[in-house]
């Protein structure tokens, strides 16, 4: 056999190791059983890849980015090659007219069955001036193209709630997709930018079984944003025996304890994060020693701002809702009460048996 031809079976090898791998991921993500892994690999190679159009309004193009980036498995190569990107600024080798053309071209032959991805918020405030593609307003091309989608994946909290250019005073009147969809399906995959897991799994799920995820109150898929950061997170027993990072680089900091008290936003955010981490560094932000931002709820510009300080009102479990800033002494107090009980049931315990020895004497 030729070096060639080794080189060529190993490529192989290598990128169906890396499908199996990333289904394996997936399935854990979606929460089913490794028997639909085999599922998930057929839809994952089907021959018939359904055309996606990928369209990007108001973003910083940082979801693109991070999917381009995925590793260990290539995130970027599975996505390329399970869909047909028929269009999608970034990446194609198209443009002007041209890239125009593939959109137009998409939209006429595959009509209810393509899959449209949108990156980025669309702002509506006079007329929609403020982002134009082609001489088309953003509102203009998404009446259009999303009528005739089969399903609209909203990708990064641009797209899904209008991020920070939604801020208040939102002047140029930025808005989520799903406040301006309404007769398509649409899902939101949110964050800031999203884990590129959340987004695999919403489309081999829908390649799987023909339908969108299970979705929350907001449009997101319960696999990926049904659990709060903070109820999986590896500092949460520091949270739960009253630990804190008090400011950065102190002892607590350097140690691995909650990052609460220095406005980490864990407590009210949903996301996967803390299970699925990134890239092939296995790390997220609160592993390192940043605190969550809470990136992939609606307003988080607004409602967790100032970032590095703490959320009001968090209360400790397991001991009567306690605030945070008693967490300490009242930990310490029901452990000392604990230690108090333990003593008094041992020396009850040795009364009662030196009692018993007296009796058997007499």
């Amino acid at each position: 056999m030729s070096d060639t031809t080794q080189s060529i079976d190993l490529n192989v090898e290598l990128n169906r190791r890396g499908f199996v791998k990333a289904c394996t991921m997936v399935a854990a993500a979606l929460g089913i059983s490794e028997a639909m892994i085999p599922k998930l690999l057929e839809a994952a190679t089907s021959a018939e890849r359904p055309p996606v159009l990928w369209l990007h309004f108001q973003e910083c193009t940082g979801c693109t980015e991070t999917l381009l980036r995925g590793s260990h498995p290539d995130i970027s190569r599975l996505i390329l090659e399970i869909i047909s990107l028929d269009y999608h600024e970034t990446v194609m080798a198209a443009a002007g007219h041209q890239a125009e053309k593939s959109l137009q071209d998409t939209l006429d032959k595959y009509a209810g069955k393509f899959l449209c991805v949108v990156e980025g918020s669309i702002p509506t405030k006079d007329n929609g001036i403020y982002c134009k593609i082609a001489g088309r307003t953003a509102v203009d091309i998404l009446a259009e193209v999303a009528p005739k989608a089969a399903a609209i994946i909203a990708i990064g909290n641009c797209a899904t709630f209008g991020n920070v250019q939604a801020a208040a005073p939102n002047p140029t009147g930025a808005k989520g997709v799903r406040d301006l969809v309404f007769d398509t399906p649409v899902i939101n995959v949110s964050g800031c930018p999203p884990n590129p897991i959340s987004f695999l799994g919403t489309v081999l799920h829908y390649l799987t079984f023909n339908r969108l995820p299970v979705t929350d109150q907001l449009g997101r898929p319960l696999f990926a944003y049904g659990r709060r950061i903070h109820d999986h997170c590896e500092r949460r027993a520091h949270f739960d025996e009253g630990r804190f990072a008090e400011e950065f680089g102190d002892f607590g900091h350097r140690n691995g304890y909650c990052l609460y008290k220095v406005g980490c936003k864990g407590p009210e955010t949903f996301a996967n994060c803390p299970s699925v981490r990134w890239n092939d560094v296995e790390a997220w932000p609160v592993s390192v020693g940043h605190g969550c931002i809470g990136c992939t709820e609606p307003k988080f510009w607004d409602t967790m701002t100032p970032f590095y300080e703490r959320l009001p009102n968090v209360k400790i479990p397991g001991i009567g809702g306690v605030n945070v800033d008693k967490a300490g002494k009242t930990i310490l107090g029901i452990a000392a009460a604990a230690v108090g009980i333990h003593a008094a049931v041992g020396i009850g315990k040795k009364l009662s048996r030196s009692t018993k020895d007296d009796k058997k004497d007499i």
